[in-house]
């Protein structure tokens, strides 16, 4: 007879979900201080607003004149595809 410990397909099914799960959180946590911002050009940056949507209304907006998206200076009254009004 073996001395080996028998796991049970719970036990088995429970930690693949937890280590799943952990795998899964890492990906929504918040960004690291050295996250990669990207291109104006990638972005679709103008430096006119739309409409009523512009930069200084926009949560990713760090004033007085860069993103948290947008590599590059910006201009408050530009506009991007990663506008997301401030609540």
């Amino acid at each position: 007879m073996s001395n080996h410990a028998r796991v049970s397909r719970r036990d088995l099914l429970k930690k693949t979900l937890l280590l799943g799960g952990a795998a899964c959180a890492g990906a929504f946590a918040a960004p690291s201080a050295h996250a990669q911002k990207v291109s104006k050009e990638a972005m679709k940056y103008q430096d006119k607003p739309n409409g009523d949507q512009k930069c200084s209304t926009c949560m990713q907006f760090e004033p007085p004149g860069s993103c948290k998206v947008v590599e590059g200076a910006i201009s408050p009254n530009g506009y991007c595809i990663a506008w997301v009004k401030k609540a």
